[in-house]
C-alpha cells in the first residue's frame, strides 16, 4: 500500500481519536454521571473503535476492566459507571491499536473482509466506518461540554503521533 495514503488515513484517524479523548478529559465532575450520562457516550464511542479495529471479530474482547455490554442487543449498561481515568487510558488503547493496525496494512489487508452479522465491509471500509463513528459521537460529546460548561476541546486538524 501506498506509504503516503497510510500516513494520510492515520493522520486523520488519529486526530479522531485525539479529539475523543481531549473531549473525555475535558468532562467536568457534574457532567460525568449525570442525566446525559457523558461516561456511557464515552464508552460506548471508545468500545465500538476497539471492536471495529479487531480483525478476529468473533474473538474481540475488550481490556479489562471493561466488558461486552454494548454487544447486548437489549440495551444493557455496563455494571458500573467507568471513570474517566479508565476511558482516557482505554482511548490511548485504542490509539495505538488503531496506529498498529494502520501500520501493518498492505494490498491484501485493505480487501481482507471485516465482518459481524450486520456488516461485511472491506478493512479498507471500516476504517472508514470506524473514524466516522468516532467523529460523530465526539462532536455529540462536544456538544455537551459546550451545553455543560460554554466551552469545547479545539479541533485537532491532525494527530502529531507518528506512522
Amino acid at each position: 500500500m501506498n506509504s503516503s495514503i497510510k500516513a494520510s488515513i492515520w493522520k486523520q484517524f488519529g486526530a479522531s481519536i485525539d479529539m475523543l479523548g481531549n473531549a473525555v478529559a475535558a468532562c467536568p465532575p457534574q457532567l460525568w454521571n449525570n442525566e446525559r450520562h457523558f461516561w456511557h457516550f464515552a464508552y460506548h464511542t471508545i468500545f465500538y473503535l476497539d471492536y471495529y479495529l479487531t480483525q478476529d471479530e468473533p474473538n474481540f474482547c475488550p481490556p479489562a476492566p471493561f466488558g461486552l455490554t454494548e454487544l447486548d442487543e437489549n440495551g444493557a449498561m455496563p455494571e458500573r459507571v467507568y471513570t474517566q481515568e479508565e476511558l482516557i487510558t482505554y482511548v490511548a488503547y485504542c490509539k495505538q491499536k488503531c496506529h498498529d493496525v494502520i501500520t501493518a496494512l498492505d494490498e491484501a489487508g485493505l480487501q481482507s473482509i471485516w465482518k459481524n452479522k450486520y456488516r461485511s465491509y472491506s478493512m479498507f471500509e471500516i476504517l472508514l466506518y470506524n473514524m466516522r463513528h468516532v467523529q460523530h459521537h465526539t462532536a455529540q460529546l462536544n456538544l455537551m461540554l459546550r451545553y455543560e460548561q460554554n466551552a469545547a476541546p479545539q479541533w485537532v486538524s491532525r494527530t502529531k503521533m507518528e506512522l
